[in-house]
């Protein structure tokens, strides 16, 4: 979604570990997107930097889909990027398949300052008069998508195992959060669900309505972890394609690692932790370490992909029923 610079050889953002390890090593012009794309042609691998924010992700994803240049048709798609991540879940530095994707954005919003008493946020589901109003409407118009849940399984078995990075700074933050125990755990990959919101939210309450919210949006299936603001407007380009016989979004994967953390640890106020986990004050606490457990994982799953495309080249649902 981000490269803080050039594509190789700098500071690394999301794309430049896999344009340098693939390597991706053709540039193509891309004049409607956010920078050019990288191919690796011999291994049948694109990869594009949307921009940050679903606006961007959405209308970057719509033009690859569209340019004759390529036929998408039975690509696999798989989003990889960082996020904060929910301390109840697990540590920074964590790796997570997604199987909801939530949107929080779209929405109505009465301020803070002005809602009833017995109101728990101010975020009301659109169409609605109350938070958390049910029943849920008939078309969400999408404000939540369920990947294939298949296929999140087998991403996730297969990668399970992958040893991810843990370091003294990931371990001194992590201590912080003393009355979260799945916090204190090292770095690990999990399956857990996601919210994406163009609004860089944080801070305790906050992460209770993230929870409230997923929870209601997935009736009860799903559980919030990781927030990044990016993949409901991939998801919905994706459907867009699908409709014209471009792509088939079933065949989808979104990854998120964990380079902060979504609400503040004890003794410190939600301000104080923003300030403290973003680029510009200093870094996030594991965001290089975030960056390579996207490459670590990600990379096995996209390697099985392609190393066995006989197989995959048909769909999920055919290597899960073969006859």
């Amino acid at each position: 979604m981000f490269e803080l610079g050039e594509d190789e050889g700098d500071r690394p953002g999301e794309f430049q570990f896999w344009v340098e390890r693939i390597p991706l090593n053709e540039s193509i012009g891309f004049p409607v997107g956010n920078r050019n794309l990288r191919l690796n042609r011999e291994k049948g691998i694109l990869g594009i930097c949307t921009g940050i924010g679903s606006i961007n992700s959405a209308a970057s994803i719509m033009a690859l889909g569209l340019d004759e240049r390529f036929d998408l048709s039975k690509a696999y798609f798989i989003v990889a990027g960082i996020s904060g991540i929910d301390p109840e879940d697990a540590s920074t530095g964590s790796a997570v398949w997604a199987e909801w994707l939530v949107d929080g954005d779209l929405s109505h919003e009465i301020d803070g300052r002005e809602i009833p008493q017995d109101w728990t946020t101010g975020y009301i589901p659109l169409r609605k008069k109350k938070p958390f109003e049910k029943p849920l409407p008939e078309d969400n118009e999408g404000a939540v998508f369920r990947l294939d849940p298949d296929l999140v399984e087998w991403a996730y078995q297969l990668t399970k195992q992958v040893e991810l990075i843990d370091n003294e700074e990931i371990t001194k933050m992590r201590s912080q959060f003393k009355n979260f125990p799945n916090a204190q755990k090292p770095p690990q990959v999990l399956k857990g669900d996601h919210l994406a919101a163009m609004t860089y939210w944080h801070g305790e309450l906050m992460n209770t309505w993230a929870n409230d919210w997923v929870s209601y949006w997935s009736n009860g299936k799903g559980n919030f972890v990781t927030s990044a603001m990016e993949d409901t407007g991939t998801m919905s380009s994706l459907l867009a394609l699908e409709k014209g016989g471009k792509v088939d979004s079933k065949r989808f994967l979104v990854l998120r690692t964990a380079s902060n953390f979504t609400m503040q640890h004890e003794g410190i106020t939600a301000s104080q932790s923003l300030s403290g986990e973003n680029l510009e004050g200093g870094g996030y606490s594991a965001f290089i370490p975030s960056l390579e457990a996207a490459w670590l994982v990600g990379s096995k799953v996209i390697f099985n992909i392609t190393d066995n495309w006989n197989s995959f080249e048909k769909g999920f649902e055919h290597l899960k029923n073969p006859n």
